[in-house]
């Protein structure tokens, strides 16, 4: 495996034949990926899931912290196969020279830079955007940070979970009443790194016009606050700041979670007829003529009551029974799915939500797929994870022209 402890500098092809992989519509883009972790990385995936090139530069001998993060498979990471498929890695140490130039030589030739380093960090190493548009001006540099490039947070460090916190999110999950709860994924980082790739698609698409690239500049804590949708408005109209409430929806009844006989399923009745449809199916008059829910004003009012009420009837029976009885009228309904049912559903696998990738040494991993589709252009993650500073020599050479002399000279220098 060529990489920063492989002698050999011949250039080799790639184990990854990139020409059986059906053009995307972002085929021909050439990304270079200096972020490390989550939000970076996802955003990049997402990129190369699209067509992209992406090119991860990482550092000589340790790679991107996340490698060492579990689950392992026979010592290769999880967690680093699951955000970084398909894309190719070179190693760099971009604070020597050499590496520096190398990396300037392969942004003249980029499309976009990714990266989620503190603010200042890629300035202090000559590498910023006021250094790299000199160079490139149609290169869109888009940056992933805990709190932006600006404001009086900006050089703080973060973690999805000191966002999720400083965002309000912690303070919206939960049970009503109990302490604070993050949500189950790193909503912080990936809300973040969806935001960074409309960004970088926007800034593209006004490149087309303008000829220029600029810069994309996404918070971790933004995005996060751009995710309480009507916690904002409720906190500004309401008399209290909004809580957890458990399952349930704030400004909608029922619209939660209820436990059947069986474990515990989810029922939206998100309007009155769905509640009339809800009262027939559970048989239960004296719900449909009670004037307290007559109307979903009176449910939310009401909701201690409601949930009461219905808790005592869909306890009676199976969730199975519940959930086809409720499909049959039409009402939004489904199971609470822990991952193992959501890894064999039937609607998730005709999705082809699940795709197997393969790193360098051969162990396979089954991670979640790109849920985009397009009608005119087919998107087929690409089912490879690079093993560390896999394709530096096949990048510095081909891309760059470098010869082996020059390569070998790099890696003698700790550059590459």
């Amino acid at each position: 495996m060529a990489g920063a402890d492989d002698s050999s500098t011949a250039a080799t092809p790639s184990r990854h034949a990139d020409a059986t992989q059906p053009p995307g519509p972002l085929s021909g883009f050439l990304v270079l990926d200096v972020s490390r972790v989550l939000a970076g990385p996802y955003a990049t995936m997402v990129l190369a899931d699209l067509g992209a090139e992406v090119i991860k530069i990482e550092r000589p001998g340790a790679g991107d912290d996340s490698r060492s993060f579990g689950p392992f498979l026979h010592g290769s990471s999880g967690y680093f196969a699951s955000v970084n498929r398909g894309k190719k890695s070179v190693t760099l140490d971009l604070a020597s020279e050499g590496g520096r130039d190398t990396f300037i030589a392969l942004a003249r030739q980029a499309d976009i830079l990714v990266e989620n380093f503190r603010p200042e960090v890629m300035d202090r190493l000559r590498l910023g955007w006021d250094d790299l548009r000199e160079i490139n001006p149609r290169l869109i540099y888009a940056s992933c940070s805990g709190f932006g490039q600006t404001g009086d947070y900006a050089r703080r460090p973060a973690y999805d979970i000191v966002v999720q916190a400083m965002g309000g999110l912690l303070g919206i999950t939960g049970e009503e009443g109990g302490g604070p709860v993050r949500v189950g994924v790193s909503l912080g980082d990936l809300s973040a790194a969806l935001f960074l790739v409309v960004g970088i698609l926007a800034a593209a698409l006004q490149r087309e016009s303008t000829g220029r690239g600029q810069t994309v500049d996404v918070a971790m804590l933004d995005s996060v606050v751009a995710l309480l949708e009507n916690a904002i408005v409720r906190n500004d109209l309401e008399s209290k700041t909004p809580g957890p409430l458990g399952t349930r929806h704030p400004s909608i009844a029922p619209f939660q979670a209820f436990a059947a006989q069986d474990g515990y399923m989810v029922v939206g009745a998100g309007n009155d007829r769905l509640w009339q449809r809800l009262c027939a199916v559970l048989q239960e008059d004296g719900l449909a003529a009670d004037p307290r829910f007559a109307t979903n004003a009176g449910r939310n009012d009401h909701h201690a009551e409601l949930e009461e009420r219905l808790s005592r009837v869909f306890i009676t029976r199976p969730k199975t029974e519940w959930l086809m009885m409720l499909e049959q009228a039409g009402i939004p309904c489904g199971p609470v799915n822990g991952v193992d049912d959501v890894v064999v559903d039937p609607q998730v696998r005709s999705r082809d939500m699940l795709v197997s990738v393969t790193d360098s040494e051969g162990n396979t991993f089954r991670v979640a797929s790109s849920p985009v589709r397009l009608s005119e252009q087919g998107i087929r993650p690409r089912g490879w994870v690079a093993g560390l500073g896999e394709h530096t020599v096949e990048v510095l050479t081909q891309r760059l022209g470098l010869d082996g002399e020059t390569v070998e000279a790099l890696r003698r220098q700790a550059a590459v």
